[in-house]
């Protein structure tokens, strides 16, 4: 016999998103149920943001033992144990998982249940033998890798972000397909772990970033050997004695690049498939499910957040679409979702970091736009550090409001959040000269790149006039 739940909210995922959601909900004593087929924290603890950081600090570590001799000490060639760095990422996953565990959301109150969820009808969910009759509901389902088709590739065995994590051995040479953060990411992490490194793109790396930045990353992955293909399709893979062989034309040539290992992470599909979505009568594509300014669905029983709702994909962009449903389910206020300026970080060495427009966007929307920049090297930290590679670039109106900025840089996610909050408070970039800022600290360079704005004015006669009067009264 099936049990039948009537909470006051059903959560479907046990992402980052779906997780704010429960937690929050039942803290504010609403009854919760949190339906979860996989593992609790989703792919970002599980496969993504967690074991990927992991992966990338352990190759700085790395990294900084072979460029050790630039600051006079001598270091033999990096000695890395690969299966500490895999035990290092696991170790990682296992310290935060307690906080996305079932034990801490059943201490909330949630009802956990581990099972598929499926709809039934507008107003009832399936999941294993229990139904779920809830006054509203929110699919927060994630996404999972997008599998291209390429010929050969059912007959290779390849890596894809939620199974690469699982190598504890070497990889001799990986081969990515697929030059996106995530591509780029785990190529440069492998590099720095003594892995060579082949990375495809069938357009050019980084083609919507902005290309002063781009081209510094992409200079840094270059100097250190990460081969780049762009604009480049693959044509055939097949199996090689070294693991797998890549097929492809370059200058009107056909070229075969081998390698041991081979990564596909061309991109990610929201997980739709099995909710039975007609059912509930909620409008979908391949792409992700149609939603309002609240995140409403044509059920306005149900709410969609997430990788599940297409578009950017982030885990803090998750966990903001779970803000705007808590208000609006629970206090029926009507947030905008499109109101926030939503920052972006790429955590390579250099990371690029950005929120808000870029200058190519900029020139679009606005007829006239100001723009400031300060480069690293001009930052004593950054020296100090030798980090100086990269820059900070700011777009504003002609009256200082900030359109967007873009960093990169050592740091450059951290440095990023002074402009967040400048851009969510209206603060204009010649209000940044009055902080007191710690010296030395790379973030004196928002600060230097706010002077920036004021740089004009010095050479204003009447600025001048005015000095001169001030000082001829003592």
């Amino acid at each position: 016999m099936e049990e039948v739940l009537k909470p006051d909210l059903c959560v479907i995922g046990a992402g980052s998103g779906g997780l704010s959601v429960a937690a929050a909900a039942a803290q504010f004593g609403v009854p919760v149920v949190l339906i979860e087929k996989g593992l609790m924290g989703g792919d970002c603890l599980n496969y993504g943001c967690v074991p990927s950081k992991a992966l990338l600090a352990a190759g700085k570590r790395a990294d900084a033992v072979r460029t050790a001799a630039t600051f006079g000490i001598e270091v033999l060639e990096a000695q890395i144990d690969h299966r500490g760095v895999h035990d290092h990422v696991h170790g990682a996953i296992a310290a935060i998982a307690p906080n996305d565990s079932v034990e801490r959301f059943t201490g909330l109150g949630v009802r956990v249940i581990q099972a598929q969820a499926n709809f039934l009808d507008k107003f009832t969910v399936e999941a294993g033998r229990v139904l779920v009759r809830a006054r509203r509901f929110v699919i927060a389902t994630g996404s999972s890798p997008t599998i291209p088709s390429i010929p050969g590739l059912d007959e290779v065995p390849y890596l894809t972000n939620e199974t690469i994590f699982d190598v504890s051995e070497r990889i001799q040479h990986l081969i990515v397909l697929g030059g996106g953060p995530i591509g780029l990411e785990l190529g440069q992490a492998n590099r720095m772990l003594g892995s060579h490194v082949t990375i495809f793109d069938t357009a050019d790396f980084l083609a919507h970033e902005d290309p002063e930045a781009a081209k510094v990353l992409l200079k840094r992955l270059e100097d250190t050997e990460v081969v780049l293909y762009p604009n480049t399709r693959v044509e055939r893979v097949e199996p090689s004695v070294q693991g797998v062989a890549v097929h492809f034309h370059k200058d009107g040539e056909s070229v075969i690049i081998k390698g041991s290992h081979l990564l596909v992470a061309t991109g990610r599909k929201p997980n739709l498939k099995q909710l039975s979505l007609d059912r509930a009568g909620i409008a979908h594509t391949a792409d992700g499910i149609k939603v309002n300014e609240q995140l409403k669905t044509t059920n306005r029983r149900v709410y969609a957040i997430g990788d599940a709702v297409g578009g950017a994909q982030f885990t803090h962009l998750a966990n903001y679409h779970a803000g705007i449903v808590i208000r609006n389910a629970l206090f029926r206020l009507k947030p905008d979702v499109s109101a926030a300026n939503i920052p972006r970080v790429i955590y390579t060495d250099p990371e690029l970091a950005q929120v808000g427009l870029t200058e190519a966007e900029a020139h679009k929307q606005y007829r006239r736009i100001r723009i400031f920049r300060a480069p690293y090297s001009d930052n004593d930290r950054a020296q100090c550090e030798r980090q100086t590679e990269g820059f900070i670039k700011v777009i504003t109106k002609k009256d200082g409001t900030i359109l967007g900025v873009t960093i990169v840089g050592a740091e450059a996610g951290e440095m990023l959040q002074l402009w967040i909050v400048a851009m969510a408070k209206d603060i204009r970039i010649g209000d940044l000269i009055s902080l007191v800022l710690p010296y030395p600290t790379l973030s004196e360079l928002s600060k230097k790149v706010a002077y920036a704005y004021y740089q004009p004015t010095l050479t204003k006669g009447w600025l001048r006039t005015v000095i001169g009067l001030l000082r001829r009264l003592g």
